[in-house]
């Protein structure tokens, strides 16, 4: 049906075209039930506001922008990324924003990346995800007042509303698990070390290590990108270092399978002889063979938390600077001599 205006709409819906345009604004002043109303009316007369045109007119996109990681990584394959972007469009979509992925153009910095998103007035808030030490994109951000909210923690701020696990406590609890099973020769497979997660990761298995008196080599510790090569090619350079390590901890799924692959290889036996146990709690981990033991982190309670928290700086409603989601080892057959543990 060509021709549709607004205020055809508002007639058939018996309202107002102003409280037609505070229907696709989301405004909050309207009712649940008069929303329902309108956007069937629209629905039904395949109605399509020229967003363009609405968003010169209020200064609003009713966009945000999600900002990937910068390295050569792909993403897509990386389930952590998949299941937050779930949980963002979860709460996206009950405000009929859209969503915009954002990734580097070539030899583009991460605050290029920004100031071309917000000076180009592309989106009307931010979130970012893995976010790094002496992060140059929070401050660009923080300087000049934009709406953002970190999936993870950042470490010079404390006032960067944020949504995180406590990723130390978790690595804490996966070592403290291996110790208790009689491993005392884990080594520790990391992604970036400007990573504020990986950072903390590693703090949680020097303290159990530590708690635990189990000594610590500094050749038990190595660190690439968060890849699926990484961990394969790290698992080898630690079978050469030690003859006798007896469990590996990788701070991220998709690298432990680089990792179970290469341990197959060497002929070792997981877990009889050497235990495995990764985060996020994947389908990766979960199918592999034998499946891994990973932290459950809520990947798509972090991505809804954070998104919903966007909206709550959007509305100016208070709520406290950083949100902690629960975690939880989930055991499989990496760590168990006994099997059908899942």
């Amino acid at each position: 049906m060509e021709g549709i205006t607004m205020k055809d709409v508002a007639k058939l819906a018996g309202v107002s075209a102003s409280t037609v345009s505070r229907v696709i604004s989301n405004d909050s002043r309207i009712s649940n039930k008069t929303k329902k109303k309108v956007l069937k009316i629209m629905e039904e007369l395949n109605y399509y506001p020229n967003t363009i045109a609405r968003s010169l007119a209020n200064n609003k996109t009713d966009t945000i922008g999600v900002i990937m990681p910068s390295y050569k990584e792909d993403i897509f394959i990386n389930p952590f990324f998949q299941k937050a972007l779930k949980g963002i469009s979860l709460i996206a979509s009950q405000h009929f924003f859209d969503i915009l992925i954002v990734t580097n153009h070539k030899e583009e910095s991460d605050v290029d990346v920004l100031k071309r998103i917000i000076k180009g007035k592309r989106v009307d808030g931010l979130i970012l995800t893995r976010p790094k030490e002496d992060d140059g994109g929070i401050k660009f951000l923080k300087e000049n007042n934009v709406p953002f909210v970190l999936i993870g923690s950042c470490l010079e701020y404390d006032d960067i509303p944020s949504v995180d696990n406590d990723n130390e406590q978790a690595s804490y609890d996966l070592t403290a698990l291996l110790i208790k099973k009689g491993r005392n020769k884990i080594t520790f497979i990391g992604g970036e070390l400007d990573s504020v997660v990986m950072k903390d990761r590693y703090k949680g298995y020097l303290r159990a290590l530590k708690d635990y008196n189990i000594p610590f080599d500094e050749d038990y510790f190595i660190s690439d990108k968060f890849l699926e090569k990484s961990g394969y090619y790290l698992t080898s350079r630690l079978m050469s270092l030690h003859n006798n390590l007896d469990a590996i901890i990788v701070a991220d799924d998709l690298m432990s399978l680089g990792a179970l692959k290469r341990l197959k290889e060497g002929e070792k036996q997981v877990p009889e002889d050497i235990m495995l146990a990764s985060f996020n709690n994947s389908m990766l981990a979960k199918y592999a063979n034998p499946s891994i033991t990973s932290i459950e982190i809520n990947s798509i309670e972090l991505g809804r938390r954070a998104c919903q928290k966007l909206f709550d700086i959007f509305e100016e409603k208070s709520r406290e600077n950083k949100e902690i989601i629960d975690y939880k080892i989930i055991e499989r057959e990496s760590t168990s001599l006994k099997k059908g543990v899942n």
